[in-house]
């Protein structure tokens, strides 16, 4: 009896200690447990606090807007593009979209979303100080897992230098038709006089051959400068770079404008130094001092000078300016000189002919060789045009 005693009580012992040790292993591992699943949610924060840096640094780095609005229409997150585009400064969280945009048609578009699933392509065109902006707005309503509205997002494309581009595009069409029509309908006026009878009169005859001649010419400058234009525009034009003698590219070019010079009795002044040496394509450095130094005595004064200096400047670069004795030119056509077309006092350009084209090839020819055009001008004061190109 008491060996039953002694062997149930070991026996009672045993299972206590396997109970104890099974229990404390039990809790060892539900520690490590806890713990690894502790370890693994601060791991899991720190990912989604990462992401969401990311996330946050690349909505700033986009150059379209972006703003995301809640179910009330206030704002949740707006990168810096949209400030700019709407000219509103952080912080905006919090705010309705009406309050940090001011713009009316934008909080209808966030208002529009609790209806409509997308907004795609819509164009808004804001007022500003300068000139107005055009952007394109693309909307997506949000929903939560329910279903339930839950704010939108408002993606904004930035459509000004298109819509800038754009009416370039079409104010050059009109110049370029414009351009072509009148010397046509003079070709086509002359042709059809000569047709009616006027090759039976020899002086008639003469003037309108010499219209037809003279126009034709005009069309074919304007065609040889629309094509130099989009070669230049390209990028596939090709500089024969060499060491040109700077005063004896000017008396070339003079050379060649002698006869217009008479004309006008306008005096052609090179003070330009043979021994200046400008790295530069002989050809169209030629061109571009031939179109500046014709424009000088076209508008100049009669009888008066045209003068092309030069000078080193410390960059290494060499600057050669051509100046007349004019009226001058406005400040606000200073601006524009240099665009195709462009004039300043239409009725005097078209008298005094040309394509209207020739200070746009300037522009684009300097800066092929690196080089800038710039011009000063006061009215009264005469025109000074002035471009460097790098020396040899």
């Amino acid at each position: 009896m008491i060996f039953a005693t002694v062997l149930f009580l070991l026996l009672a012992a045993i299972f206590a200690a396997a109970w104890w040790l099974e229990r404390g292993r039990n809790q060892r591992l539900e520690a490590e447990r806890l713990g690894q699943l502790a370890e693994q949610r601060v791991q899991r924060e720190s990912e989604l606090r990462e992401q969401a840096q990311r996330t946050a640094a690349l909505f700033e780095r986009m150059i379209e807007g972006l703003i995301v609005v809640d179910a009330a229409g206030r704002i949740r997150l707006a990168n810096r593009a949209a400030g700019e585009l709407f000219n509103f400064k952080p912080p905006v969280v919090g705010r309705t979209i009406l309050e940090a945009t001011r713009h009316h048609e934008v909080a209808a578009l966030v208002t529009r979303l609790e209806n409509e699933p997308e907004i795609l392509g819509h164009e808004l065109r804001i007022e500003a100080l300068d000139a107005p902006k055009f952007l394109q707005v693309n909307a997506l309503a949000l929903r939560d897992g329910e279903g339930m509205r839950d704010g939108g997002i408002l993606v904004i494309h930035d459509l000004t230098r298109l819509r800038q581009l754009e009416a370039v595009r079409q104010e050059f069409v009109a110049n370029v038709s414009h351009e072509l029509r009148t010397p046509l309908s003079l070709i086509k006026s002359a042709a059809e006089t000569l047709i009616d009878g006027g090759k039976d009169e020899p002086d008639s005859l003469l003037r309108f051959l010499q219209i037809i001649d003279k126009n034709a010419n005009r069309l074919t400058l304007l065609i040889d400068d629309l094509l130099m234009l989009s070669t230049l525009d390209s990028g596939n034009i090709r500089l024969a770079l060499q060491s040109v003698s700077l005063g004896l590219a000017v008396q070339e070019a003079a050379d060649d404008l002698r006869g217009r010079a008479c004309a006008r009795v306008v005096t052609i002044k090179n003070s330009v130094e043979a021994a200046l040496i400008v790295q530069a394509d002989p050809e169209r450095l030629r061109q571009v001092l031939s179109n500046l130094i014709d424009n000088a005595i076209k508008y100049g004064r009669i009888e008066g000078a045209v003068v092309i200096s030069a000078r080193a400047l410390d960059t290494r670069r060499i600057e050669i300016c051509v100046q007349d004795d004019g009226p001058g030119i406005p400040a606000e056509a200073c601006a524009r000189i240099f665009e195709r077309f462009y004039r300043g006092d239409k009725a005097r350009s078209r008298e005094q002919g040309g394509t209207g084209l020739g200070l746009a090839i300037v522009k684009h020819v300097v800066q092929a060789h690196g080089g800038e055009v710039r011009v000063e001008s006061a009215p009264g004061a005469g025109a000074r045009f002035s471009f460097t190109l790098p020396g040899a």
